[in-house]
């Protein structure tokens, strides 16, 4: 087997730029101590990014908008979000979303 350098330096390259944009603010962010307000702001960012990812994957599925009588996990959606905020269980939240989703497919055909 041919080991082609070309493609090799390529991945070397692709796992640098990857793993650069992590390890610099790890380092630079374990020697500062920050100030209360900006660990109240870093508290949201799981939730923000969380809340896009899902936002882009219900309401514009492939990139296209779609009609919401084709879009059953748009309607899935709705009790899930329920039993989280009753609920605020993960397990609750995620055995919700199988059922709904599954249901809905199910009756759709």
């Amino acid at each position: 087997m041919e080991v082609r350098w070309d493609v090799f330096v390529i991945i070397l390259g692709a796992a640098f730029v990857t793993f650069l944009p992590r390890v610099v603010p790890l380092l630079l962010l374990s020697r500062l101590e920050l100030p209360s307000w900006g660990l109240r702001w870093l508290n949201y960012v799981p939730v923000s990014v969380m809340a896009a990812l899902i936002g882009q994957a219900l309401f514009v599925p492939d990139g296209k908008w779609v009609p919401l009588t084709q879009h059953p996990e748009l309607w899935a959606a709705l009790p899930t979000v329920l039993v989280a905020v009753l609920t605020r269980s993960l397990l609750f939240t995620v055995i919700a979303g199988m059922l709904s989703i599954m249901l809905l497919r199910f009756l759709a055909g």
